[in-house]
């Protein structure tokens, strides 16, 4: 429901604001504006202090209509919506900021996970793509191989486990649920060639499977969902 709930505000969101200008809006002096600014910004801080989202998030819509071409205020809205678990709003947010930047990280940051949490996965997806290609971050390329898998890309997640197996770094680790109440780390490496044997695995070829799991286990001994998809491969 709320993937459907998205996908509509997505499609109507922009269609009042294009009707407007920025005629419609009054001008101010740049004295005032200054001035003005200053004020919602000391609201934003004061409020932030005590811990009022709400009234924090009325400063910044106040900003970002006074200084439209200010991305900073739009940034920081949506990092205030995806903090406060409010990632339907969040994920709008992040994607009017990268119809003007594209390369914001933070907005693709944003705009990935928030659109990942609501189920919008084939949105979410070149997101996570983005953000490995402007920082060679290896988890954003872990993501994007798990979300491929998920929507049945296989070709695609191979592409991206295989390139993750190749540049994992020794020190670089990644949590996963050992039971309702623990996780465990476990390295970028073993995380990758657990989700490689998961690709074979969903694709019928047991024996690769087979051996990208023991390759996991061998790296992670103590790899719980690893060893648990060994003996689905056997």
């Amino acid at each position: 429901m709320k993937r459907v709930l998205l996908m509509l505000v997505i499609a109507f969101a922009g269609y009042g604001l294009k009707a407007q200008t920025n005629d419609s809006i009054p001008r101010l002096d740049p004295k005032t504006k200054n001035v003005l600014n200053i004020q919602n910004q000391a609201a934003f801080q004061l409020a932030m202090r005590y811990n009022d989202a709400q009234s924090a998030k009325v400063q910044l819509y106040q900003l970002i209509v006074r200084n439209p071409e200010n991305l900073r205020f739009q940034e920081a809205l949506a990092s205030l919506y995806f903090e406060s678990g409010e990632t339907m709003s969040a994920a709008l947010a992040a994607l009017d900021i990268l119809e003007i930047n594209d390369k914001n990280i933070a907005a693709l940051e944003i705009a990935a996970y928030s659109l990942e949490a609501v189920g919008a996965l084939d949105r979410s997806l070149p997101h996570f793509e983005s953000l490995y290609l402007l920082t060679g971050d290896n988890f954003s390329l872990y993501k994007s191989g798990f979300i491929q898998y998920s929507l049945k890309r296989y070709e695609e997640a191979l592409n991206s486990v295989n390139m993750l197996i190749k540049n994992a770094k020794v020190d670089e680790k990644i949590g996963f649920p050992k039971s309702q109440t623990e996780t465990q780390e476990i390295s970028m490496k073993a995380a990758a060639l657990n989700l490689k044997g998961m690709i074979y695995l969903d694709q019928g070829s047991k024996s690769e499977a087979k051996t990208a799991f023991e390759e996991a286990v061998q790296l992670a001994p103590e790899f719980e969902l690893a060893k648990e998809n060994l003996q689905k491969a056997q």
